[in-house]
């Protein structure tokens, strides 16, 4: 059963609001998807009054997804990866880059809005290797003992973890650090995290921290409702328990770039950083600790 959106007719998946914007839908419209409703337009539309180029942003954030993604299942042989907050379908998923690199490679991707789990499972299950399963960052014991996930992936087997523009939609109260402790604690050694979220360079760049203060102003009082522009330091907590894979944590567009630049950085694309974090085994840190590298 599916119910007509207000206004428009469009029918959608039983328990969507259509009446407050979605994290998913927004980034969907962003980058010139159809999967998005008036509401949604609307919160984008707020942002873009601050930073016309937003939908760049977007763009530029999947570049740096399908950089990594293809990083981790080629060179770091990496076999499983878990999305987190994947979001709609689009081009360039993670699993259409990481089978491309190893056809045997595991994706499971994992979202809490039904628009994003109606439209993954029909486009995105597309072999035995690609999974599409509903559930939540924040459940309890994290979504790496959700038996959904566990039945697709090998809790004992390195995963690449991805959440991509996902933690700044965690308020302080929620704790990110706290929460991606609980992952990093759970997860087998040798695995990877790959995470990006909007940059506050308060301490590094004055001109930048305003527009990142505007920006945070947009998305939680005029737009979505979420989006926190933390510091350097702040987002450094995130990873804390990994070892950084150079250059570490920066903007996007300085991570394994595949060529030279073609135009001049936006603003908007400055406010934004990533990194990528390993969990080097046990023997490999005492190794280390003992030859003094550590």
């Amino acid at each position: 059963m599916a119910e007509p959106a207000p206004q428009t007719g469009v029918r959608v998946p039983v328990g969507v609001d259509t009446t407050r914007p979605s994290i998913a839908r927004v980034y969907d419209y962003s980058l010139g998807g159809k999967d998005n409703y008036d509401v949604d337009r609307a919160a984008f539309e707020q942002i873009q009054r601050i930073a016309p180029r937003q939908g760049d942003v977007s763009r530029m954030n999947r570049r740096w997804l399908h950089r990594v993604v293809r990083y981790l299942a080629g060179p770091a042989g990496i076999e499983q990866f878990l999305d987190i907050g994947a979001g709609l379908p689009t081009v360039g998923n993670t699993h259409q880059i990481a089978q491309q690199e190893n056809p045997e490679a595991k994706v499971v991707y994992v979202d809490n809005d039904p628009v994003c789990n109606a439209h993954g499972r029909v486009l995105l299950e597309q072999n035995e290797n690609t999974h599409f399963v509903s559930g939540d960052l924040l459940e309890e014991n994290t979504l790496l003992e959700n038996k959904n996930v566990l039945q697709y992936l090998d809790p004992d087997r390195p995963v690449g973890v991805i959440l991509c523009g996902l933690l700044h939609h965690l308020d302080d109260d929620l704790d990110p650090p706290r929460v991606m402790r609980e992952y990093i604690d759970r997860l087998p050694e040798g695995s990877y995290v790959a995470i990006t979220n909007f940059w506050d360079p308060a301490d590094e760049n004055p001109e930048l921290h305003e527009l990142a203060k505007r920006l945070e102003q947009a998305f939680t009082e005029m737009g979505l409702g979420s989006g926190w522009y933390r510091t350097r330091a702040q987002q450094l907590e995130y990873f804390d328990g990994l070892e950084l894979i150079p250059p570490g944590l920066g903007e996007l567009e300085d991570w394994w770039p595949a060529g030279p630049a073609t135009r001049a950085r936006l603003p908007e694309e400055k406010v934004v950083i990533g990194g990528v974090g390993y969990k080097r085994p046990a023997e490999k840190v005492r190794l280390h600790s003992v030859n003094g590298k550590g």
